[in-house]
């Protein structure tokens, strides 16, 4: 395995991170202590959650990730082995999450009963990186990173509340550090901003879509990770399993996320189609394992802090974690570029 920095912070996480938002639904109890006890074999030292999780959101599994991975700690006594991630929820119309009904807000209050509970159901009394999983302001895509520009309306909290409530909870030690996602330039540029103003905690990471077929980061955010150390944690390096090729065609595997939750359609958009033929091309030619190939990608970048993994079977999760052993040559970067060049980012 290798190891990266985490921004400024001064610790060192896994260049793969696991992700665990199939656990609760997905994924038993059962399966996701197996998960977490292979993956640190490996040497994956980063985990991933958040209080919205597991998916698809609702109020009935809110917060069971959480509780699998509090009653893991529980068992195996290794809360030390892990840097754990978590994340609170930006601007949402949901009202599940809070006591009183509210609508999801990151204000000082809700940030407030938000820690407390997800420490709660993780077993620990600290978090070692605690994220806003999206802005606390009206945003055109999920994602904050479009292709296309949208206005949008609608009420906000301020930044400099949020990183006010952060900063709270990480003078009282229950939160190290604080990261974004699915954040903007301009957004993670006012955090860092705010945070140089007030000595409030700095950003340390920013958690957004990257892969193949969405490469918008590297438009404005990738500079920004390299010249302010915040480094991309890049979720959805498979596009949620599109970039395997199981969905080409049409087909939907029994068990598979699209299949059981139809939620896949930002890819399935004009030309994704055709961009993941291209991409399952060049892996098929060089002899590389599609899924390998995919995440052999992400984990070359440069700005890249950690990829974010996320599987349902174990072989899944031990054919990811391999990836980290495939070489991305610059023979397959002009491959990869030469289709980007023609395909652009299809599904952002």
């Amino acid at each position: 395995m290798q190891y990266r920095p985490l921004g400024r912070t001064g610790l060192e996480v896994s260049a793969i991170c696991l992700g665990t938002m199939t656990y609760g639904e997905q994924n038993t109890e059962a399966e996701g202590h197996a998960q977490m006890d292979y993956a640190l074999d490996r040497g994956i030292n980063f985990f991933d959650t958040a209080e919205l999780y597991s998916i698809p959101p609702k109020p009935d599994t809110q917060g069971s990730t959480e509780r699998v991975i509090g009653s893991w700690f529980k068992a195996r006594g290794n809360r030390d082995k892990v840097i754990l991630a978590t994340k609170v929820c930006g601007l949402s119309e949901m009202t599940w999450f809070r006591d009183d009904g509210s609508p999801a807000r990151p204000t000082r209050g809700q940030i407030r009963e938000a820690v407390e509970k997800s420490l709660t159901r993780l077993q620990t009394d600290y978090i070692d990186l605690y994220q806003l999983h999206w802005p606390g302001r009206p945003i055109a895509y999920f994602g904050s990173n479009p292709t296309r520009w949208k206005s949008v309306a609608g009420d906000e909290t301020p930044i400099a509340e949020t990183l006010d409530a952060f900063a709270e909870l990480v003078k009282e030690g229950k939160v190290r550090h604080i990261g974004l996602s699915n954040e903007s330039a301009w957004g993670t540029m006012r955090f860092l901003d705010e945070a140089g103003r007030t000595g409030g905690p700095r950003a340390a990471s920013v958690q957004n879509a990257y892969h193949l077929l969405n490469r918008t980061y590297e438009t404005a955010l990738a500079e920004v990770s390299l010249r302010e150390d915040v480094g991309l944690l890049a979720y959805s390096p498979l596009a949620q399993g599109y970039l395997t090729g199981k969905y080409q065609n049409g087909a939907r595997p029994a068990g598979a996320r699209s299949t059981l939750f139809n939620r896949g359609q930002r890819y399935q958009t004009p030309g994704a189609e055709a961009a993941i033929d291209d991409y399952l091309a060049i892996a098929r030619e060089a002899g590389i394992d599609p899924a390998q190939f995919a995440i052999a990608f992400c984990l070359s970048r440069e700005f890249m802090t950690s990829v974010i993994i996320g599987a349902t079977t174990m072989e899944q999760l031990t054919n990811d974690i391999d990836a980290i052993n495939v070489a991305f040559t610059p023979e397959l970067e002009a491959k990869v570029d030469a289709v980007h060049q023609l395909r652009g980012n299809p599904c952002p």
